[in-house]
């Protein structure tokens, strides 16, 4: 059951609406943009980001998916409204698209470069959203997709990204993971120490903040990211597995 409310009461309460949010909250205030017809509500990013979190809560993935292309198509309707301006348009249309097609491999590769678009003008225009959310993304987008003449990849890009945002958003437990592994990236024996202290920094951060619905998903990165850690450790020279306990 959903309380009585309208797309202009939403807007102006949208800052409530998060990842500490019930699902159900969440839900009924996608029902009512799904049916506004305000220029002054659709031309914010309001609707992609209720997606994107209702999206990163379903463990279905096709209606995740769903989701998640519903947020893009919520952003473009932002953008055709005259919301180019607002950076959060930019990264929740982004976050959106990644999520939608992370799964499919083609997909994935022929929206790296409408990806990393989309996140360059967020970064340009509102850097500190998400707690430096445009920096994290886009450097990991960097870090993952593969390098040229195939992607976009660029390690040295990822890293410079990375480091910016732990030194400007230190609060942000996976500005933290993220530098680890790009770090980790380097495969260079001479920064494991530090891998680590960002690693159990962020697990720090992560376990004492209150992050609501986001910190079972962000929980399984870090132990994702432990793992291989482990794995490697086993195969590789003492000095790393030292690094490691």
């Amino acid at each position: 059951m959903c309380p009585k409310q309208n797309a202009a009461s939403l807007a102006a309460k949208q800052s409530q609406l998060g990842s500490l949010s019930g699902t159900n909250t969440l839900a009924c205030a996608l029902t009512v943009l799904r049916e506004t017809h305000d220029p002054a509500v659709l031309r914010t990013s309001l609707g992609s980001r209720l997606c994107l979190l209702l999206a990163e809560r379903e463990a279905n993935q096709e209606r995740r998916e769903k989701l998640a292309a519903e947020g893009v198509g919520f952003a473009e309707t932002a953008l055709a409204q005259g919301g180019d301006s607002d950076g959060a348009v930019h990264y929740y249309l982004a976050t959106n698209l990644g999520l939608a097609v992370r799964e499919h491999i083609t997909l994935a590769m022929e929206s790296l470069g409408r990806l990393e678009h989309e996140m360059k003008r967020a970064l340009a225009l509102s850097p500190g959203i998400d707690d430096g959310g445009p920096m994290r993304v886009l450097g990991m987008l960097y870090l993952k997709a593969p390098a040229w003449p195939n992607g976009i990849g660029d390690s040295d890009k990822a890293l410079e990204l990375l480091e910016k945002a732990v030194k400007e958003y230190p609060g942000h437990p996976l500005n933290h993971l993220f530098y680890a592994q790009a770090l980790w990236d380097e495969d260079d024996d001479a920064v494991l120490a530090q891998v680590k202290a960002e690693f159990s920094l962020g697990e720090k951060l992560l376990a004492e903040g209150n992050w609501g619905y986001s910190k079972e998903p962000w929980q399984k990165e870090f132990d994702e990211f432990q793992q291989e850690m482990g794995e490697a450790g086993s195969a590789r020279q003492q000095p790393f597995a030292q690094a490691l306990k």
